[in-house]
């Protein structure tokens, strides 16, 4: 009989340590989707505006473009090549 209640007790420990396990991963999960900040937007700094070559249509940041009396160009050989 002795044998018995120390077997239950045993048994009784490792169940209420499984449980605490499963409601702390819970608790875990819950807290890192409630809580998760959201991805910061990009600042109007940051984000540059895109222009075509004329000449290959190449897209490029406009200020790296190079500027013609066509329009904008991806190179000074691609703006020679169209304005002459």
């Amino acid at each position: 009989m002795k044998y018995v209640l120390v077997l239950g007790v045993v048994l009784f420990g490792f169940w209420l340590w499984k449980h605490n396990r499963r409601l702390q991963a819970r608790q875990k999960a819950v807290d890192k989707a409630t809580h998760t900040p959201p991805p910061p937007a990009p600042s109007a700094a940051s984000v540059a505006r895109m222009v075509a070559c004329r000449q290959c249509g190449l897209h490029l940041p406009e200020q790296d473009a190079v500027a013609g009396q066509q329009g904008l160009y991806c190179s000074e050989a691609h703006r020679q090549a169209t304005e002459g």
